[in-house]
């Protein structure tokens, strides 16, 4: 899972559509408030990514898979 710091973001809508699950969405939307928190408590302490790496062997399965958000860990992936 990648997080967006959100007092970092510009809202400039970048990244939306290179989301390739169409996961990002702006936080002017309705009930945002929890992923905006989820942002904010994982920015701090998670890595910055710098360079872009091949998708985890299993993200074709994991695509269409929902509540994602049970498979969260709070550690920091590789």
């Amino acid at each position: 899972m990648l997080v967006i710091n959100p007092d970092e973001c510009i809202d400039c809508g970048v990244c939306e559509p290179e989301c390739p699950v169409e996961a990002i969405i702006p936080d002017t939307e309705e009930d945002t408030e929890k992923w905006v928190e989820l942002n904010n408590k994982y920015a701090v302490n998670w890595p910055n990514i710098t360079v872009r790496k091949d998708p985890l062997p299993e993200a074709e399965e994991f695509k269409d898979v929902a509540d994602k958000l049970q498979y969260l860990s709070e550690e920091p992936g590789a």
